[in-house]
């Protein structure tokens, strides 16, 4: 595990223990079990996979670890409303606090704008965070292998699937994928950015492939800059796209989102 993954993990546990000590696990999931039933975020992705569409997880963050500030006009109401207008399958929402700058709030006003599912992008390591994502109004979390055992890896993703949200998973290599694999999602994430030095290599995905079927739906991360990465993506059969800095970095980020995967439309 990278020790920027270690440390962000470690104010994880720290988060959790407070906001239990401010809203009890029983009363949290009440709340969750309570919301009205998610947005189908599979059936968003895959739908435009079947139609070799571009399936794209645009993605509201205003900073990360490694690049600092991304955006400093950051309202993500206007920026889910941009993406949807410009061909977004689903919305993905940075929400850690401390690496991010997210909020819940951001999550909150991005779904309320639009209709796109929504993706709570943290780093879950308890169910307790689950049912916070679906209190919150996310129809999917993200469950990232290299942060998880597989019995933790299972036990979350039945937390989530049992309050209808679906599940990304995320892997960095050929290890961490077949541990993935052994999930019941569909949605199989691969991060093209290494955790350890951060380098991003498309031929991350590229390489994988072989050992994914067609039962699955592939979601390429990180490193979707220019033309020529989407088309280097679909030639290979790789359709879901979960894009966040290329945006983010643009004067209008859903302009970006048309330019970058739908050219002849603009």
């Amino acid at each position: 595990m990278s020790d920027i993954l270690n440390t962000i993990l470690n104010t994880k546990h720290e988060e959790i223990a407070r906001a239990q000590a401010h809203t009890p696990l029983s009363l949290l999931r009440t709340q969750a079990e309570e919301m009205p039933p998610a947005r189908d975020f599979v059936g968003a992705v895959r739908s435009r996979i079947a139609q070799q569409v571009p399936a794209i997880i645009a993605e509201i963050k205003r900073a990360s670890p490694s690049k600092g500030l991304l955006r400093t006009n950051f309202q993500p109401a206007d920026i889910a409303c941009a993406y949807a207008r410009n061909g977004a399958a689903c919305l993905s929402v940075l929400t850690d606090h401390n690496y991010f700058q997210g909020e819940d709030a951001h999550l909150i006003a991005a779904r309320a704008a639009c209709d796109l599912p929504v993706l709570r992008k943290d780093f879950v390591i308890d169910a307790y965070q689950i049912y916070q994502a679906r209190q919150l109004g996310a129809d999917c979390i993200l469950l990232i292998v290299a942060a998880l055992s597989l019995s933790a890896l299972r036990d979350l993703e039945a937390v989530a699937h049992a309050l209808g949200m679906a599940v990304l998973v995320e892997s960095h290599n050929e290890a961490e994928l077949a541990l993935a694999l052994q999930l019941n999602t569909p949605l199989i994430g691969i991060n093209n950015r290494n955790l350890r030095t951060f380098e991003t290599r498309l031929d991350t995905t590229l390489g994988l492939l072989h050992q994914i079927d067609d039962t699955r739906l592939v979601i390429t991360e990180s490193g979707i800059h220019q033309r020529a990465d989407v088309t280097l993506m679909q030639s290979h059969q790789v359709f879901g796209f979960l894009v966040g800095e290329a945006f983010m970095r643009a004067a209008d980020p859903g302009a970006e989102l048309k330019t970058l995967f739908f050219p002849d439309s603009v």
